[in-house]
């Protein structure tokens, strides 16, 4: 098998794109996971793996993901949604309060700011 080259990772990146939309994560993953080996500190292709992983409910691995782009993006708005989502889905609603918060207040979009529930008692 040649190489993998720029271009057909971009070719693999939009088609994990389409199989996530066509509600085949694992097939998403399966294209990622080569592209994530070949380039571990590509964002774009981890936050859409972590996306895969939490359509196929493989939360830990989500979680793991997420924070990956975190660590790496600490204002990205929509991994800090994704993950409180990721965490709320996993029983763990309190830590994910944390992650709604910021998303919104990096970007206040109308379900980031819902999802933070600021001004609720308690909140």
């Amino acid at each position: 098998m040649p190489e993998p080259t720029p271009e057909t990772h971009v070719i693999d990146f939009r088609t994990a794109e389409r199989l996530l939309d066509a509600r085949d994560p694992r097939g998403a993953v399966k294209l990622l996971d080569s592209m994530i080996s070949s380039h571990p500190g590509n964002t774009a292709a981890r936050l859409l793996r972590a996306r895969a992983y939490f359509a196929s409910a493989q939360l830990r691995r989500a979680e793991g993901e997420f924070l990956h782009v975190l660590e790496r993006e600490p204002d990205n708005a929509f991994a800090h949604f994704a993950l409180g989502r990721t965490l709320v889905r996993a029983g763990r609603a309190g830590e994910a309060l944390r992650h709604f918060r910021l998303a919104a207040a990096l970007d206040p979009r109308p379900d980031f700011v819902a999802a933070a529930r600021f001004g609720e008692a308690g909140g």
